[in-house]
């Protein structure tokens, strides 16, 4: 019989912290942050990582090189605690693997070194629980062997010991106003995921992220093998493959992967970009286009085709698509991107048209788009106004935290279940 003791709060470590979107869902689903960490490379300004440090304090927070942080806890354990779970919103890059020589383990990234520091982390602190979150490119990357970099993920989680599932989520589908498209992707001690359920095709919607996300098998269900060497499947992972054999949702142990579509349930309640807009009152001139302008933001959103000639002398036509202008405010937006900020016309940034006129979003619209309180990123932990160009670049870099909210409480459930 369980008891009814009260039960202290998991503890996380955070790594790619950015502003905290994780850290922020972590704590609504009633988890602890006990470590972080966020470093941006080749830049002397860590304004990101300040953000985060005026809003939850230097605290077990890291500024360094995360490869850096992990080398030295490989020599000294005690400098990353232990905790039952890890998270991360890691870069997308390459992950090919390389046997090198004098290697005892054979393999090294040539351009995806943040995932072997996030598998070393893995493999030092074996954590009940692995939560990842990123562009869901990373499911048919790169281009001429599409889904090699995921592959590659699974099997390295895989072999650490993990059952791994994985869900394409669009945030609009569970009622948040965006519609951002990520993957997220859940690791479990193979121990305790047998402990839940047994793996089989069914582990799609009954696992974590199934009924984290309210989402169900649609379709066939497709299974296939990873168990061959690192290296060759490496190499010869779906070489030339001009699309990627993994689906929208999966799971996969021990060699083995079941992937399919998904079918996710009509949340509760749905937002749109209206539903989060600030009192027209409340908006400063500055976030107002020049009607005088109007022609130039009308063109860089319309449908176009341009010649365009290679460093080589290769002539060839660029095509885009017309975009909406202005945006609707009865739908959800579309995704924020890193180039949102500044009051220069582009094809990417949302504009909508009010009582006042045409407008940009504010920064306060950007956060509340991503779930984050009023004014997260308005200030460093000096107390500098950040300005609003950086503010946006990090809502563009950041995740719906909603989301994460719903993943990590299901997670907590079963962590929970065990006790």
């Amino acid at each position: 019989m369980k008891s009814n003791i009260h039960l202290s709060p998991p503890s996380a470590i955070e790594l790619f912290a950015g502003v905290g979107g994780f850290r922020l869902g972590l704590d609504e689903a009633g988890w602890r942050t006990i470590w972080s960490n966020q470093w941006e490379p080749a830049t002397k300004a860590q304004h990101a990582s300040s953000c985060y440090v005026r809003n939850f304090g230097d605290d077990g927070h890291s500024n360094r090189d995360l490869a850096v942080e992990v080398a030295h806890s490989e020599e000294d354990d005690s400098l990353i605690p232990q905790a039952d779970l890890i998270v991360g919103g890691f870069p997308c890059q390459d992950y090919s693997v390389a046997k090198t020589a004098g290697s005892s383990k054979g393999l090294e990234g040539k351009k995806g070194v943040l995932w072997w520091e996030i598998h070393k982390l893995v493999s030092q602190k074996k954590p009940k629980f692995v939560f990842l979150e990123n562009v869901d490119r990373l499911l048919k990357s790169p281009s001429g062997q599409r889904g090699r970099d995921f592959a590659i993920m699974l099997r390295t989680l895989g072999d650490l010991g993990y059952r791994v599932e994985w869900r394409i989520a669009n945030a609009a589908e569970h009622g948040f106003p965006q519609r951002r498209i990520r993957v997220f992707i859940v690791a479990t001690l193979s121990e305790l995921a047998n402990k839940f359920e047994e793996f089989s095709a069914k582990s799609i919607e009954t696992g974590i992220l199934g009924k984290a996300l309210k989402s169900h098998i649609q379709g066939e269900v497709m299974n296939f093998r990873l168990d061959t060497d690192l290296v060759r499947l490496s190499d010869e992972f779906n070489l030339g493959g001009k699309t990627s054999p993994f689906l929208e949702g999966g799971v996969y142990e021990n060699g083995s992967v079941f992937t399919s579509k998904i079918e996710t349930e009509e949340p509760v309640a749905r937002k749109v970009l209206g539903d989060i807009l600030l009192d027209e009152g409340d908006v400063p001139s500055s976030f107002f286009v020049d009607e005088a302008k109007i022609g130039e933001w009308e063109y860089l959103k319309g449908s176009k085709k341009i010649e365009r000639v290679t460093t080589s002398g290769h002539k060839y036509l660029y095509s885009e698509g017309r975009m909406a202008f202005p945006d609707s405010t009865e739908k959800p937006s579309r995704t924020i991107l890193t180039a949102e900020g500044g009051t220069s016309a582009s094809r990417f940034k949302h504009v909508i048209l009010t009582s006042s006129g045409h407008r940009r979003l504010t920064p306060i619209e950007l956060e509340r788009l991503n779930g984050f309180p009023d004014n997260w990123t308005k200030y460093d932990a000096q107390g500098n106004e950040l300005s609003d160009s950086r503010r946006a670049f990090f809502m563009g870099n950041a995740l719906v935290v909603g989301l994460v909210t719903m993943v990590a409480s299901e997670i907590k459930n079963r962590l929970n279940s065990l006790k």
